[in-house]
Protein backbone atom coordinates (compact mmCIF):
# COMPACT_ATOMS: atom_id res chain seq x y z
CA UNK A 1 0.00 0.00 0.00
CA UNK A 2 0.98 3.72 -0.72
CA UNK A 3 0.26 4.94 2.78
CA UNK A 4 2.16 2.04 4.15
CA UNK A 5 5.16 2.66 2.40
CA UNK A 6 4.91 6.63 3.02
CA UNK A 7 5.03 5.24 6.96
CA UNK A 8 8.51 3.78 6.20
CA UNK A 9 10.07 6.86 4.32
CA UNK A 10 8.99 9.32 7.46
CA UNK A 11 10.13 6.70 10.11
CA UNK A 12 13.23 7.43 12.34
CA UNK A 13 13.41 3.92 14.79
CA UNK A 14 13.81 4.91 18.76
CA UNK A 15 12.94 3.58 21.87
CA UNK A 16 9.19 3.16 22.48
CA UNK A 17 7.41 3.04 25.69
CA UNK A 18 5.34 0.78 27.13
CA UNK A 19 5.19 -2.54 29.60
CA UNK A 20 8.20 -3.95 30.92
CA UNK A 21 11.10 -2.22 30.07
CA UNK A 22 13.83 -4.48 28.00
CA UNK A 23 16.32 -3.53 30.62
CA UNK A 24 14.44 -5.13 33.41
CA UNK A 25 13.25 -8.66 32.13
CA UNK A 26 15.82 -10.64 32.95
CA UNK A 27 16.88 -12.58 36.32
CA UNK A 28 19.03 -9.77 37.74
CA UNK A 29 16.66 -7.71 37.35
CA UNK A 30 13.58 -10.25 39.05
CA UNK A 31 15.49 -11.37 41.84
CA UNK A 32 16.98 -8.13 42.70
CA UNK A 33 13.42 -6.67 41.98
CA UNK A 34 14.97 -3.30 40.91
CA UNK A 35 14.12 -1.90 37.67
CA UNK A 36 16.58 1.09 37.70
CA UNK A 37 17.79 0.93 33.85
CA UNK A 38 21.26 3.41 32.63
CA UNK A 39 20.15 6.58 30.85
CA UNK A 40 22.42 6.56 27.70
CA UNK A 41 23.19 10.43 27.92
CA UNK A 42 25.32 10.31 30.89
CA UNK A 43 25.86 6.11 31.46
CA UNK A 44 24.50 6.13 34.90
CA UNK A 45 21.07 4.52 36.73
CA UNK A 46 17.83 6.76 36.24
CA UNK A 47 20.20 9.58 34.88
CA UNK A 48 21.73 10.11 38.25
CA UNK A 49 24.95 11.74 37.20
CA UNK A 50 22.85 14.46 35.70
CA UNK A 51 20.34 14.95 38.46
CA UNK A 52 17.34 13.62 36.18
CA UNK A 53 16.15 10.78 38.93
CA UNK A 54 17.55 7.96 41.05
CA UNK A 55 16.88 4.34 42.14
CA UNK A 56 14.68 4.26 45.18
CA UNK A 57 12.33 2.23 46.87
CA UNK A 58 8.25 2.33 45.52
CA UNK A 59 5.88 3.71 48.17
CA UNK A 60 2.84 2.40 47.52
CA UNK A 61 -0.39 3.32 48.99
CA UNK A 62 -1.70 2.13 52.57
CA UNK A 63 -5.34 3.01 51.76
CA UNK A 64 -8.19 0.35 52.02
CA UNK A 65 -9.72 -1.18 48.70
CA UNK A 66 -13.41 -1.77 48.47
CA UNK A 67 -14.74 -5.20 48.67
CA UNK A 68 -15.01 -6.29 45.29
CA UNK A 69 -12.04 -8.66 45.28
CA UNK A 70 -11.77 -10.49 48.16
CA UNK A 71 -8.07 -12.04 47.48
CA UNK A 72 -4.58 -10.97 48.17
CA UNK A 73 -1.19 -12.36 47.05
CA UNK A 74 -2.85 -13.74 44.11
CA UNK A 75 -2.73 -11.66 40.98
CA UNK A 76 0.30 -10.16 40.10
CA UNK A 77 -1.32 -6.88 39.45
CA UNK A 78 -1.87 -6.38 43.17
CA UNK A 79 0.45 -3.29 44.86
CA UNK A 80 1.52 -2.68 40.95
CA UNK A 81 4.29 -3.13 40.50
CA UNK A 82 5.72 -5.19 44.08
CA UNK A 83 5.80 -8.25 42.85
CA UNK A 84 8.04 -7.78 39.91
CA UNK A 85 9.64 -4.98 41.07
CA UNK A 86 10.11 -3.23 44.20
CA UNK A 87 12.73 -0.06 43.62
CA UNK A 88 12.25 1.89 40.06
CA UNK A 89 13.76 5.05 38.56
CA UNK A 90 12.01 7.98 40.50
CA UNK A 91 12.29 11.38 38.06
CA UNK A 92 13.24 14.93 39.59
CA UNK A 93 11.15 17.99 38.02
CA UNK A 94 9.87 17.52 34.37
CA UNK A 95 12.13 14.47 33.71
CA UNK A 96 9.78 10.99 33.28
CA UNK A 97 10.52 7.54 31.64
CA UNK A 98 11.32 4.65 32.81
CA UNK A 99 15.45 5.67 33.01
CA UNK A 100 14.28 9.39 33.06
CA UNK A 101 14.81 9.89 30.09
CA UNK A 102 12.85 11.76 28.43
CA UNK A 103 10.52 14.62 29.66
CA UNK A 104 6.56 14.90 31.32
CA UNK A 105 3.55 15.22 29.64
CA UNK A 106 3.53 18.96 27.78
CA UNK A 107 7.39 19.89 27.94
CA UNK A 108 10.02 19.56 25.41
CA UNK A 109 13.41 20.00 24.90
CA UNK A 110 16.63 18.91 25.63
CA UNK A 111 16.57 19.65 29.53
CA UNK A 112 12.74 19.41 29.02
CA UNK A 113 11.69 23.19 29.93
CA UNK A 114 9.97 24.37 27.49
CA UNK A 115 5.99 24.22 27.73
CA UNK A 116 3.91 23.05 24.58
CA UNK A 117 0.81 22.35 23.79
CA UNK A 118 -0.39 20.06 20.85
CA UNK A 119 -4.33 20.05 20.01
CA UNK A 120 -5.95 16.75 19.10
CA UNK A 121 -8.48 17.76 15.93
CA UNK A 122 -11.66 15.82 14.48
CA UNK A 123 -10.95 13.17 12.15
CA UNK A 124 -12.80 15.00 9.36
CA UNK A 125 -11.13 18.17 9.79
CA UNK A 126 -8.15 16.90 8.58
CA UNK A 127 -6.94 17.65 5.32
CA UNK A 128 -6.36 14.18 3.06
CA UNK A 129 -2.34 14.02 3.52
CA UNK A 130 -3.19 14.75 7.04
CA UNK A 131 -5.35 11.71 6.98
CA UNK A 132 -3.51 9.51 5.02
CA UNK A 133 -0.26 10.53 7.07
CA UNK A 134 -2.40 9.34 10.54
CA UNK A 135 -3.56 5.81 8.69
CA UNK A 136 0.17 5.40 7.57
CA UNK A 137 1.50 5.89 11.37
CA UNK A 138 -1.04 3.08 12.03
CA UNK A 139 0.12 0.94 10.33
CA UNK A 140 3.55 1.27 10.59
CA UNK A 141 3.71 1.05 14.61
CA UNK A 142 1.47 -2.41 13.52
CA UNK A 143 5.04 -3.22 11.45
CA UNK A 144 7.70 -1.79 13.47
CA UNK A 145 8.97 -3.94 16.76
CA UNK A 146 8.92 -2.07 20.21
CA UNK A 147 12.53 -1.50 20.99
CA UNK A 148 12.60 -1.19 24.37
CA UNK A 149 9.78 -3.04 25.65
CA UNK A 150 8.45 -6.82 26.35
CA UNK A 151 5.10 -8.24 27.28
CA UNK A 152 5.54 -10.91 30.07
CA UNK A 153 3.64 -14.30 29.05
CA UNK A 154 3.59 -15.67 32.04
CA UNK A 155 2.88 -15.29 35.63
CA UNK A 156 5.58 -14.57 38.29
CA UNK A 157 4.91 -17.57 39.63
CA UNK A 158 5.16 -19.30 36.35
CA UNK A 159 8.56 -17.45 36.36
CA UNK A 160 9.32 -19.56 39.29
CA UNK A 161 9.34 -16.10 41.24
CA UNK A 162 11.87 -14.46 38.81
CA UNK A 163 14.55 -16.98 37.89
CA UNK A 164 12.78 -18.53 34.39
CA UNK A 165 11.66 -14.63 32.93
CA UNK A 166 9.15 -15.18 30.15
CA UNK A 167 8.88 -12.49 28.44
CA UNK A 168 8.56 -11.62 24.20
CA UNK A 169 8.71 -8.72 21.81
CA UNK A 170 5.81 -7.38 20.16
CA UNK A 171 5.22 -4.24 17.65
CA UNK A 172 4.25 -1.08 18.84
CA UNK A 173 0.55 -1.15 18.20
CA UNK A 174 0.22 -4.62 19.82
CA UNK A 175 1.99 -3.49 22.86
CA UNK A 176 -1.07 -1.00 23.76
CA UNK A 177 -3.76 -3.77 22.93
CA UNK A 178 -1.87 -6.19 25.09
CA UNK A 179 -1.68 -3.49 27.69
CA UNK A 180 -5.20 -2.75 27.21
CA UNK A 181 -5.85 -6.51 27.67
CA UNK A 182 -3.27 -7.05 30.35
CA UNK A 183 -5.08 -4.34 32.82
CA UNK A 184 -8.60 -6.18 32.08
CA UNK A 185 -8.12 -9.74 31.98
CA UNK A 186 -9.61 -11.71 34.76
CA UNK A 187 -7.53 -13.18 37.69
CA UNK A 188 -6.12 -16.58 37.67
CA UNK A 189 -6.27 -18.68 40.34
CA UNK A 190 -5.45 -22.41 39.42
CA UNK A 191 -6.79 -24.94 38.19
CA UNK A 192 -10.30 -23.90 36.02
CA UNK A 193 -10.76 -21.11 38.59
CA UNK A 194 -10.62 -17.36 37.82
CA UNK A 195 -12.49 -14.37 39.39
CA UNK A 196 -14.17 -12.19 36.97
CA UNK A 197 -14.96 -9.08 38.89
CA UNK A 198 -11.78 -7.50 38.62
CA UNK A 199 -10.62 -4.57 36.32
CA UNK A 200 -7.65 -1.94 36.95
CA UNK A 201 -9.32 0.30 33.59
CA UNK A 202 -12.89 -0.18 33.94
CA UNK A 203 -15.48 -0.16 36.15
CA UNK A 204 -14.22 2.22 38.76
CA UNK A 205 -12.91 5.51 39.23
CA UNK A 206 -9.79 5.54 37.59
CA UNK A 207 -11.23 4.49 33.97
CA UNK A 208 -10.97 7.95 32.93
CA UNK A 209 -7.17 8.56 33.99
CA UNK A 210 -6.04 5.26 33.03
CA UNK A 211 -7.51 6.09 29.14
CA UNK A 212 -5.84 9.60 29.66
CA UNK A 213 -2.67 8.19 30.58
CA UNK A 214 -2.94 5.02 27.69
CA UNK A 215 -3.41 7.54 24.81
CA UNK A 216 -0.52 10.09 25.98
CA UNK A 217 1.66 7.16 25.49
CA UNK A 218 0.51 5.88 22.64
CA UNK A 219 0.63 9.84 20.80
CA UNK A 220 4.63 9.92 21.94
CA UNK A 221 5.38 6.54 20.44
CA UNK A 222 3.69 7.47 17.56
CA UNK A 223 5.62 10.37 17.80
CA UNK A 224 8.84 8.60 18.24
CA UNK A 225 8.97 5.95 15.98
CA UNK A 226 7.74 8.34 12.98
CA UNK A 227 9.91 11.25 14.33
CA UNK A 228 6.76 13.67 14.05
CA UNK A 229 6.94 15.29 17.33
CA UNK A 230 3.88 17.48 16.02
CA UNK A 231 1.70 14.17 15.73
CA UNK A 232 -1.43 13.96 17.65
CA UNK A 233 -4.51 11.86 18.07
CA UNK A 234 -7.64 12.60 16.60
CA UNK A 235 -11.00 11.70 17.77
CA UNK A 236 -14.30 11.17 16.66
CA UNK A 237 -17.14 12.60 16.79
CA UNK A 238 -20.01 10.30 17.50
CA UNK A 239 -22.41 12.26 18.92
CA UNK A 240 -26.17 12.54 16.76
CA UNK A 241 -24.20 9.92 14.52
CA UNK A 242 -27.02 7.78 12.80
CA UNK A 243 -24.38 5.40 11.41
CA UNK A 244 -20.48 4.48 11.73
CA UNK A 245 -19.66 7.21 8.93
CA UNK A 246 -15.81 6.54 9.79
CA UNK A 247 -16.11 2.73 8.62
CA UNK A 248 -14.98 3.38 5.27
CA UNK A 249 -12.12 2.76 3.03
CA UNK A 250 -11.33 5.71 3.12
CA UNK A 251 -10.91 5.97 6.69
CA UNK A 252 -11.03 3.13 9.25
CA UNK A 253 -12.03 0.03 6.71
CA UNK A 254 -15.48 -0.64 4.99
CA UNK A 255 -17.46 -3.62 5.17
CA UNK A 256 -16.14 -6.43 3.20
CA UNK A 257 -18.79 -7.10 0.33
CA UNK A 258 -19.41 -10.86 0.82
CA UNK A 259 -18.73 -10.88 4.76
CA UNK A 260 -20.38 -8.31 7.00
CA UNK A 261 -18.25 -9.24 9.92
CA UNK A 262 -14.58 -8.63 8.30
CA UNK A 263 -13.05 -5.64 6.96
CA UNK A 264 -13.01 -4.21 2.81
CA UNK A 265 -10.00 -5.86 1.24
CA UNK A 266 -9.32 -2.40 -0.04
CA UNK A 267 -8.28 -1.04 3.46
CA UNK A 268 -4.93 -2.27 4.76
CA UNK A 269 -6.74 -2.92 7.55
CA UNK A 270 -8.07 -6.03 6.54
CA UNK A 271 -4.71 -7.61 6.78
CA UNK A 272 -4.33 -6.99 10.61
CA UNK A 273 -4.54 -9.78 12.73
CA UNK A 274 -5.64 -9.23 16.14
CA UNK A 275 -4.47 -10.18 19.57
CA UNK A 276 -5.47 -11.02 22.92
CA UNK A 277 -9.56 -11.82 22.01
CA UNK A 278 -9.14 -15.41 23.36
CA UNK A 279 -10.16 -14.56 26.74
CA UNK A 280 -11.71 -18.14 27.26
CA UNK A 281 -9.14 -20.07 26.34
CA UNK A 282 -6.67 -17.90 28.29
CA UNK A 283 -8.46 -19.15 31.36
CA UNK A 284 -8.74 -22.42 30.63
CA UNK A 285 -5.13 -23.08 30.42
CA UNK A 286 -4.37 -20.81 33.41
CA UNK A 287 -2.35 -18.47 30.32
CA UNK A 288 -1.40 -15.26 30.02
CA UNK A 289 -1.92 -13.65 26.24
CA UNK A 290 1.25 -14.26 24.00
CA UNK A 291 0.49 -11.91 21.14
CA UNK A 292 0.09 -14.77 18.73
CA UNK A 293 -2.09 -13.09 15.75
CA UNK A 294 -5.55 -14.73 16.26
CA UNK A 295 -7.15 -13.59 13.07
CA UNK A 296 -8.63 -10.45 11.00
CA UNK A 297 -10.50 -7.65 13.00
CA UNK A 298 -14.02 -8.45 13.53
CA UNK A 299 -16.70 -5.27 13.34
CA UNK A 300 -20.13 -5.44 11.65
CA UNK A 301 -21.65 -1.87 12.93
CA UNK A 302 -25.17 -1.68 13.41
CA UNK A 303 -26.26 -5.14 13.85
CA UNK A 304 -25.62 -5.34 17.25
CA UNK A 305 -28.01 -6.10 19.94
CA UNK A 306 -30.68 -3.25 19.87
CA UNK A 307 -32.35 -4.06 23.28
CA UNK A 308 -29.14 -3.61 24.40
CA UNK A 309 -28.16 -0.30 22.41
CA UNK A 310 -30.66 0.79 20.18
CA UNK A 311 -28.30 3.85 18.46
CA UNK A 312 -25.77 5.84 18.97
CA UNK A 313 -25.22 8.26 21.83
CA UNK A 314 -26.75 11.75 21.28
CA UNK A 315 -25.70 15.60 22.33
CA UNK A 316 -28.46 15.29 25.16
CA UNK A 317 -26.81 12.39 26.60
CA UNK A 318 -23.42 13.76 26.39
CA UNK A 319 -24.83 17.09 28.06
CA UNK A 320 -26.86 15.77 30.55
CA UNK A 321 -23.55 13.67 32.11
CA UNK A 322 -21.34 16.74 31.86
CA UNK A 323 -24.49 18.54 34.03
CA UNK A 324 -23.27 16.05 37.04
CA UNK A 325 -21.63 17.51 39.62
CA UNK A 326 -20.16 13.95 41.21
CA UNK A 327 -17.05 12.56 39.46
CA UNK A 328 -17.84 9.26 41.75
CA UNK A 329 -20.54 7.68 44.20
CA UNK A 330 -21.28 5.04 46.20
CA UNK A 331 -19.66 1.84 45.63
CA UNK A 332 -17.30 3.53 43.44
CA UNK A 333 -17.90 0.64 40.66
CA UNK A 334 -20.58 -0.45 37.50
CA UNK A 335 -23.50 -0.12 40.11
CA UNK A 336 -23.01 3.66 41.40
CA UNK A 337 -25.94 6.25 40.78
CA UNK A 338 -25.60 9.92 39.70
CA UNK A 339 -21.90 9.36 39.20
CA UNK A 340 -20.11 11.09 36.20
CA UNK A 341 -17.65 8.77 35.43
CA UNK A 342 -19.95 5.71 35.77
CA UNK A 343 -22.81 7.59 33.41
CA UNK A 344 -19.89 8.09 30.94
CA UNK A 345 -18.37 5.20 30.92
CA UNK A 346 -21.64 3.19 30.07
CA UNK A 347 -22.94 1.82 33.00
CA UNK A 348 -25.53 4.03 34.19
CA UNK A 349 -28.71 5.43 32.08
CA UNK A 350 -27.41 8.56 30.30
CA UNK A 351 -31.01 9.79 30.89
CA UNK A 352 -31.01 9.70 34.96
CA UNK A 353 -27.45 8.68 35.95
CA UNK A 354 -29.51 5.40 37.84
CA UNK A 355 -27.20 2.13 36.98
CA UNK A 356 -28.81 -0.02 34.65
CA UNK A 357 -26.23 -2.41 33.50
CA UNK A 358 -28.81 -4.48 30.87
CA UNK A 359 -28.15 -1.32 28.93
CA UNK A 360 -25.30 0.16 27.04
CA UNK A 361 -25.03 3.79 26.86
CA UNK A 362 -22.34 6.48 25.69
CA UNK A 363 -18.67 4.57 25.95
CA UNK A 364 -19.91 1.56 26.26
CA UNK A 365 -22.65 2.14 23.51
CA UNK A 366 -20.08 3.15 20.84
CA UNK A 367 -18.32 -0.55 21.41
CA UNK A 368 -21.34 -2.54 21.84
CA UNK A 369 -22.32 -1.13 18.50
CA UNK A 370 -19.20 -1.94 16.51
CA UNK A 371 -20.36 -5.66 17.24
CA UNK A 372 -17.33 -7.59 16.91
CA UNK A 373 -13.70 -7.03 18.03
CA UNK A 374 -14.29 -3.33 19.83
CA UNK A 375 -17.51 -5.44 21.85
CA UNK A 376 -14.87 -7.52 23.99
CA UNK A 377 -13.48 -5.34 26.62
CA UNK A 378 -10.23 -7.24 26.75
CA UNK A 379 -9.10 -7.01 22.82
CA UNK A 380 -11.21 -4.00 22.36
CA UNK A 381 -7.81 -2.09 21.03
CA UNK A 382 -7.31 -4.15 18.36
CA UNK A 383 -9.51 -2.11 16.00
CA UNK A 384 -8.23 1.51 15.30
CA UNK A 385 -11.21 3.01 15.87
CA UNK A 386 -11.12 2.38 19.53
CA UNK A 387 -8.23 5.18 19.62
CA UNK A 388 -10.30 7.96 17.87
CA UNK A 389 -13.39 6.79 19.96
CA UNK A 390 -11.42 7.10 23.19
CA UNK A 391 -9.95 10.48 22.60
CA UNK A 392 -13.39 11.58 22.40
CA UNK A 393 -14.36 10.02 25.47
CA UNK A 394 -11.11 11.54 27.09
CA UNK A 395 -12.71 15.38 25.54
CA UNK A 396 -15.92 15.26 27.36
CA UNK A 397 -13.88 14.14 31.10
CA UNK A 398 -11.97 17.20 29.62
CA UNK A 399 -15.10 19.17 29.34
CA UNK A 400 -16.39 18.27 32.71
CA UNK A 401 -13.24 19.04 34.45
CA UNK A 402 -13.21 22.65 33.06
CA UNK A 403 -16.58 23.01 33.70
CA UNK A 404 -17.10 21.83 37.21
CA UNK A 405 -12.79 22.82 37.82
CA UNK A 406 -13.11 20.09 40.81
CA UNK A 407 -10.07 19.91 43.71
CA UNK A 408 -8.31 16.54 43.61
CA UNK A 409 -9.49 15.39 46.74
CA UNK A 410 -12.76 14.99 44.78
CA UNK A 411 -10.97 11.50 43.40
CA UNK A 412 -11.69 9.16 46.15
CA UNK A 413 -8.63 8.57 48.18
CA UNK A 414 -9.59 5.20 49.57
CA UNK A 415 -12.35 2.44 48.94
CA UNK A 416 -12.45 2.05 45.38
CA UNK A 417 -12.41 -1.13 43.87
CA UNK A 418 -8.90 -2.23 43.45
CA UNK A 419 -6.31 -0.43 41.73
CA UNK A 420 -8.52 2.38 41.54
CA UNK A 421 -7.49 4.44 44.72
CA UNK A 422 -6.50 8.12 44.66
CA UNK A 423 -2.66 7.25 44.94
CA UNK A 424 -2.67 3.62 43.51
CA UNK A 425 -0.11 3.00 40.48
CA UNK A 426 -2.05 2.03 37.35
CA UNK A 427 -1.18 -1.14 36.08
CA UNK A 428 0.45 -2.13 34.05
CA UNK A 429 2.54 1.04 33.34
CA UNK A 430 6.25 1.31 33.53
CA UNK A 431 7.46 4.03 33.80
CA UNK A 432 4.96 4.39 37.19
CA UNK A 433 1.88 6.90 37.37
CA UNK A 434 -0.58 7.25 39.93
CA UNK A 435 -4.48 7.85 39.03
CA UNK A 436 -4.29 11.41 40.57
CA UNK A 437 -1.87 12.43 38.76
CA UNK A 438 -4.12 12.63 35.46
CA UNK A 439 -7.59 14.16 37.23
CA UNK A 440 -6.21 17.58 36.21
CA UNK A 441 -7.19 19.79 32.89
CA UNK A 442 -5.55 18.40 29.81
CA UNK A 443 -3.89 21.73 28.93
CA UNK A 444 -1.50 21.11 32.42
CA UNK A 445 -0.34 17.90 30.52
CA UNK A 446 0.53 19.38 27.07
CA UNK A 447 -2.63 19.18 24.83
CA UNK A 448 -6.03 20.51 24.17
CA UNK A 449 -9.07 19.78 21.81
CA UNK A 450 -9.58 21.89 18.87
CA UNK A 451 -13.76 22.37 19.48
CA UNK A 452 -12.65 22.94 23.24
CA UNK A 453 -9.55 25.49 22.71
CA UNK A 454 -9.85 28.63 25.01
CA UNK A 455 -6.96 31.38 24.53
CA UNK A 456 -3.85 31.16 26.33
CA UNK A 457 -4.29 32.76 30.09
CA UNK A 458 -1.95 34.10 32.54
CA UNK A 459 -1.56 33.03 36.33
CA UNK A 460 -4.03 36.44 37.26
CA UNK A 461 -6.35 35.52 34.68
CA UNK A 462 -6.46 32.00 35.64
CA UNK A 463 -7.47 33.38 39.55
CA UNK A 464 -10.28 35.45 38.30
CA UNK A 465 -12.25 32.44 36.50
CA UNK A 466 -14.02 31.19 39.40
CA UNK A 467 -15.03 34.48 40.27
CA UNK A 468 -15.61 35.53 36.72
CA UNK A 469 -17.95 32.40 36.79
CA UNK A 470 -19.95 33.34 39.85
CA UNK A 471 -20.27 36.54 37.79
CA UNK A 472 -22.15 34.66 35.11
CA UNK A 473 -24.67 33.28 37.28
CA UNK A 474 -26.09 36.79 38.74
CA UNK A 475 -25.30 38.39 34.92
CA UNK A 476 -29.11 39.12 34.62
CA UNK A 477 -29.18 41.06 38.32
CA UNK A 478 -26.08 43.17 37.02
CA UNK A 479 -27.62 43.98 33.84
CA UNK A 480 -30.67 45.18 35.43
CA UNK A 481 -29.17 46.95 38.35
CA UNK A 482 -26.84 48.98 35.43
CA UNK A 483 -30.00 50.49 33.63
CA UNK A 484 -31.69 51.12 36.95
CA UNK A 485 -28.58 52.95 37.74
CA UNK A 486 -27.94 54.07 34.08
CA UNK A 487 -31.76 55.92 34.35
CA UNK A 488 -31.47 57.04 37.72
CA UNK A 489 -28.19 58.91 37.09
CA UNK A 490 -29.66 60.56 34.10
CA UNK A 491 -32.67 62.08 35.97
CA UNK A 492 -30.34 63.23 38.75
CA UNK A 493 -28.35 64.90 35.86
CA UNK A 494 -30.60 66.40 33.97
CA UNK A 495 -32.16 68.16 37.38
CA UNK A 496 -28.62 69.39 37.85
CA UNK A 497 -28.21 70.93 35.00
CA UNK A 498 -31.64 72.66 34.86
CA UNK A 499 -31.40 74.02 37.97
CA UNK A 500 -27.84 75.58 36.27
CA UNK A 501 -29.40 76.84 33.61
CA UNK A 502 -32.07 78.33 35.46
CA UNK A 503 -29.27 80.02 37.36
CA UNK A 504 -27.25 81.59 34.54
CA UNK A 505 -30.75 83.10 32.96
CA UNK A 506 -31.44 85.40 36.21
CA UNK A 507 -28.20 86.39 37.13
CA UNK A 508 -26.37 89.52 35.71
CA UNK A 509 -23.43 88.90 37.30
CA UNK A 510 -22.43 85.92 35.59
CA UNK A 511 -19.68 87.16 32.97
CA UNK A 512 -17.98 84.96 30.22
CA UNK A 513 -14.19 84.18 31.34
CA UNK A 514 -12.96 84.33 28.21
CA UNK A 515 -13.65 86.77 24.84
CA UNK A 516 -12.82 87.29 21.55
CA UNK A 517 -10.04 89.78 21.45
CA UNK A 518 -12.23 92.24 19.18
CA UNK A 519 -14.93 92.48 21.53
CA UNK A 520 -12.18 93.76 24.29
CA UNK A 521 -12.66 97.13 23.79
CA UNK A 522 -16.46 97.21 23.67
CA UNK A 523 -16.89 96.08 26.79
CA UNK A 524 -18.42 98.70 29.38
CA UNK A 525 -16.68 98.18 32.98
CA UNK A 526 -19.57 98.70 35.21
CA UNK A 527 -19.77 97.23 38.73
CA UNK A 528 -22.84 96.04 40.23
CA UNK A 529 -22.03 96.67 43.50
Amino acid sequence: MSLFAMGFLLVILQPSTGQFPRACANTQSLLRKECCPTWDGDGSPCGELSSRGSCQNILLSQTPLGPQFPFSGVDDREDWPSVFYNRTCKCEGNFMGFNCGECKFGFSGINCTERQLRMRRNIFQLTTSEKDKFLAYLNFAKNTPSQDYVIAIGTYNQMNNGSNPMFRNINVYDLFVWMHYYASRDTLLGGSNVWRDIDFAHEAPGFLPWHRVFLLMWEREIQKITGDENFTVPYWDWRDAENCVICTDEYMGGRHPTNPNILSPASFFSSWQVICTRSEEYNSQQALCNATGEGPILRNPGNNDKSRTPRLPSSAEVEFCLSLTQYESGSMDKMANYSFRNTLEGFADPRTAISNTSQSGLHNALHIYMNGSMSQVQGSANDPIFVLHHAFVDSIFEQWLRRHRPMLEVYPAANAPIGHNRENYMVPFIPLYRNGEFFKSSRELGYDYEYLQEPALGSFQEFLIPYLRQARQIWAWLVGAAVIGGVVTAVLTGLILACRKKRRGTSSEIQPLLIESEDYHNISYQSNF
